[in-house]
């Protein structure tokens, strides 16, 4: 008969962050372990609060599994000695096994002996495994920060207060820290108290009675439901934040919504600032009107009920009114600090100790985006706003605001230089150069902001790459992988004629000779590799199959918005409806390329043409190879492929009809050099040898 099973950790208050994975993870661990123990169950159900992470294992069987397998061991060859006796290796492995030698048996595989045993397990009781293996769940699980109390070595991400361990309505007998498992909960630390579950599908309710809402989904449902119940009520937009929602969902076990009120002179201060205010330090909802302006109010959760809740309100109306008194005076203070004066401060900040200051990076960045400026041949006033924007664009890092919000920089520097009299397209643009500042942010609109924010962008990946920093496995403490995105989503947002290779070149010339520890050439090795991920990453997103992926990159990524192009050509090219079509041309371009390969040199000579067919392919190549050039650069891939299809005929017939390895070497190395050039003008589309059919 099944019974459930139940595991409580009972801790010390978990940071929010922490938490959600916290539960995951000993629901993924609890998992591993039962299908390892070959312990039956139905389903798992995981819960958490701040205070507590739990496991409720549905229909768990009361034995173990009996297992009986045959298991391959060494070739005969290596399990006996010339004399037949068993080798070291067949002993160890009738060890591994738990089998005795006498049970090998021989049996041929693929023409080979090898040594098989029949394994057989007898299943053990379950509540008999129960305790070590809860304990060694609990004992792996790892957490971004750990801590060890009192005299114990055990390390956790808080301190174990209680356990609740039931198979059924029996006690699991643990031990950890000298805190033993029984049936014991504790509730809301104010408004519940202890409470004993007698069976593990007693667990939900018995601490919903003691104020604590242990589902997650359900305690989030609960608390958009009120938030959304306010805002019906009182015609509000109420701003909800997912980080923030995820956070306060794991600040409170009983929620209860309230609003307050703070002093509608502060709506003065760029909502920006307020709203900031209002998230970071107090984790706080911010409200809106229809029109998106914030309004005098926020709202925020308390872990608890309405009891007094106006003197709640009242209180953290208090706490709020002194957070944006401070802003306030940062704003003040901020707006008497003079632009040149603040680009002077930045002299005195380390941007990295083998970089240079701040002012450094600036630098370098005026210096790259006037280059991409050149390269772009933008207008004279852009590429005049571009020099101002670069020159000044982290003049607000010394603010107060921004010291304060580090979130801040762009915004604060934006609103301080229009109102410092800079021109509007600079003000702007000193905030879009930190766009996209996260996956699924939004790029620059403006052309300035664009070019300020590549400029940016690569001067930090290439610096990084310059002294040795590059990112690898997990770590990318510099976020290089999300600037690389970030140049790469401005690129195609803005349609740019950037090629890679001259951004690369760009800001190596920059750096040239200055910090710079290794080979230029190097550098831009790693760096193609570095980015060639990236552009994976974003055709991938767009749905491109990874052949057709593989194809397009291997003719090349370094003009983006060609690439994509290329991609989606390619793409609808073989699509399911003309499938069949289009492979017979891919066949053909192929049977092309393969021979291409072996040519020595492209240079054709049609007096060295001998058959019609071989004149047929070279006419038939002439008159479509520069439209496809032309096709791929004004990114009509598309209509480069159309022309590729015109061939097809000409291909195959040359193939049928011509002896393409001649015996005469001057033929032959003429047959090569025309398939070499057709070979070029297929590669400007894609290696199609690279589709999957």
């Amino acid at each position: 008969m099944a019974k459930d099973l139940l595991l409580e950790i009972g801790l010390e208050e978990v940071p929010a962050r922490f938490v959600r994975s916290a539960m995951n993870q000993l629901k993924e661990k609890t998992v591993k372990w039962l299908d390892t123990a070959r312990i039956g169950y139905s389903k798992v159900d995981a819960y958490a609060t701040p205070r507590r992470i739990a496991v409720l294992v549905h229909g768990v069987e009361e034995k173990q599994a009996d297992v009986s397998e045959e298991v391959k061991g060494p070739s005969r060859k290596i399990a006996q000695d010339e004399q037949g006796q068993w080798s070291k290796a067949a002993l160890g492995f009738a060890r591994s096994q738990g089998v005795d030698p006498e049970q090998f048996y021989f049996k041929e595989l693929a023409g080979v002996e090898y040594i098989y045993a029949n394994k057989s397990s007898i299943g053990t009781v379950t509540s008999e495994v129960l305790p070590d293996g809860l304990i060694s769940i609990i004992s792996s699980m790892s957490f971004p920060k750990n801590m060890r109390w009192g005299s114990y070595d055990f390390k956790f991400v808080r301190p174990i207060r209680w356990m609740v361990a039931l198979f059924g309505s029996e006690v699991v007998p643990m031990e950890i820290t000298n805190v033993k498992s029984g049936k014991t909960t504790r509730g809301h630390r104010f408004l519940g108290g202890e409470t004993v579950i007698e069976e593990p599908s007693q667990y939900v309710e018995k601490l919903r009675e003691q104020h604590v809402i242990v589902d997650v989904a359900e305690r989030e449902q609960l608390i958009l439901n009120q938030i959304n119940g306010l805002a019906a009520e009182k015609h509000w937009e109420i701003a909800i934040k997912d980080d923030l929602l995820e956070e306060v969902l794991f600040l409170v076990e009983f929620p209860s919504v309230l609003f307050g009120t703070f002093d509608p002179s502060f709506l003065n201060i760029p909502q920006e600032v307020l709203i900031t205010s209002m998230r970071e330090h107090q984790r706080y909802f911010p409200v809106l009107g229809s029109d998106g302006r914030l309004l005098p109010f926020f709202v925020t959760v308390r872990n608890g009920d309405l009891v007094s809740i106006e003197q709640v309100a009242k209180g953290n109306e208090k706490v709020l009114r002194a957070r944006l008194s401070d802003a306030k005076f940062f704003y003040a203070e901020d707006q008497k600090l003079k632009i040149g004066t603040a680009l002077k401060k930045l002299e005195t900040i380390v941007y990295h100790e083998e970089l240079g200051s701040v002012s450094d990076k600036v630098r370098r960045i005026e210096a790259t985006a006037g280059k991409i400026s050149s390269a772009l041949a933008l207008k004279s006033q852009d590429a005049a706003d571009i020099d101002r924007t670069a020159a000044i664009c982290k003049f607000d890092l010394v603010t107060q605001m921004v010291y304060e919000f580090p979130e801040l920089q762009g915004i604060m520097g934006e609103d301080y230089a229009r109102k410092a009299g800079e021109r509007e397209e600079v003000a702007r643009a000193i905030n879009e150069h930190y766009q996209p500042r996260f996956a699924g942010d939004r790029a620059p609109a403006s052309i300035v902001g664009a070019v300020v924010s590549l400029a940016d962008k690569i001067d930090t990946i290439v610096g990084c790459f310059s002294i040795g920093i590059i990112p690898t496995g997990s770590q990318d403490p510099y976020a290089l992988r999300r600037q690389a995105a970030g140049i790469v989503q401005i690129i195609l947002a803005h349609g740019l004629k950037l090629p890679l290779d001259v951004l690369f070149d760009l800001s190596l010339s920059v750096h040239s000779g200055k910090s710079m520890k290794r080979e230029a050439s190097e550098i831009r090795k790693d760096l193609y590799e570095f980015f060639a991920l990236r552009v994976k990453n974003v055709l991938s997103e767009q749905g491109t199959r990874y052949d057709v992926v593989d194809a397009v990159m291997a003719s090349g990524y370094q003009d983006l918005t060609q690439t994509v192009n290329r991609a989606a050509a390619v793409t609808t090219a073989s699509a399911s409806n003309r499938k069949e079509d289009f492979k017979n041309v891919v066949d053909a371009l192929n049977r092309v390329c393969n021979l291409a390969s072996k040519a020595a040199s492209n240079d054709v000579k049609p007096e060295l043409f001998v058959e019609e067919a071989e004149r047929g392919l070279f006419a038939a190549w002439q008159s479509v190879s520069e439209s496809i050039g032309l096709a791929v650069d004004n990114n009509d891939s598309a209509g480069a492929i159309v022309k590729l299809t015109e061939m097809k005929d000409a291909i195959n017939t040359f193939f049928d009809r011509v002896m393409v390895m001649a015996e005469d070497e001057a033929i032959k190395a003429n047959r090569l050099a025309l398939l070499a050039r057709i070979a070029g003008d297929i590669s400007k589309v894609a290696d199609f040898s690279k589709l999957v059919w």
